[in-house]
């Protein structure tokens, strides 16, 4: 796995130094800024605030992601050293249509990648020290009557320490925009499915969606900046940790959320 890890890591860096080239490079951007309050969350403390900051890119070999949370636990102190801590994910993938300049689609596939992730876990409040997991395996990108884009990437995930030597995972991402009155409503998220670890973790399913509403669309009349809504959190066995009834890890949280786009 220590290719596996050079890879990744190469993958990371190419994409992000790639900045430097963006004249050449870089087809298009976007940032945001979010801020999401919840509670009832399980294994860390009950309540919990995030604010999240994300980047996506398109570039001429293929696309990249990254997001980094920033969450605190208001009026809760762990167990270990604090209430705060920061989870990072940086996705490159790399289009084969775009690296051999032809055109990789069959059907509701319009595009066949190489899907990477970096998940960087710096919770030291979990008890433990900085957790990173490696992903990589095939992607595609799919044409679904609707939706502003489908993704679905299949991944091996080996983790760098830690619990766990290595599993699957299975994860789509999807935007759909729905028109309601003046403005509209967007429904965008993800799930990852973790299967087929048998040296620690268990099967874990997270789903995730955001269901937001565009305000700037009616305060301002500029469409896609301004965003208040929610996000629903389901994952069962969070973490990998199995859910006993003495232990409940299966977790159910409606966040309120405001995110604005850059």
């Amino acid at each position: 796995m220590k290719l596996m890890k050079n890879v990744l890591c190469a993958a990371c860096a190419t994409s992000v130094s790639g900045a430097a080239l963006a004249g050449d490079m870089l087809m298009w951007h976007q940032e945001s800024i979010s801020y999401q309050y919840g509670k009832d969350f399980k294994i860390d403390p009950r309540r919990m605030q995030i604010i999240t900051f994300e980047h996506m890119s398109g570039w001429t070999w293929g696309d990249f992601f990254f997001f980094i949370d920033n969450y605190w636990y208001p009026g809760d102190q762990t167990a270990y050293d604090g209430h705060h801590g920061i989870y990072s994910e940086y996705a490159p993938r790399f289009s084969l249509s775009k690296i051999f300049d032809r055109k990789f689609e069959l059907g509701l596939i319009k595009d066949v990648l190489v899907a990477t992730t970096v998940e960087w876990d710096n919770n030291r409040s979990k008890g433990r020290d900085d957790q990173v997991n490696y992903l990589i395996g095939p992607g595609f990108d799919l044409a679904l009557p609707g939706f502003d884009y489908f993704m679905l990437n299949f991944y091996y995930r080996k983790p760098e320490g830690g619990e766990g030597m290595g599993g699957w995972q299975v994860t789509p991402v999807w935007s759909y925009t729905i028109p309601v009155g003046r403005s509209d409503v967007l429904v965008d998220g993800y799930i990852d499915w973790v299967i087929g670890d048998k040296y620690g973790l268990v099967h874990n399913f997270h789903f995730n969606p955001q269901v937001k509403y565009d305000v700037g669309k009616i305060a301002w009349g500029v469409s896609k900046k301004l965003y208040v809504g929610i996000e629903y959190d389901y994952w069962s066995n969070k973490y990998g940790i199995e859910n006993t009834r003495g232990y409940n890890t299966n977790q159910s949280v409606t966040s309120a959320m405001i995110k604005y786009n850059f």
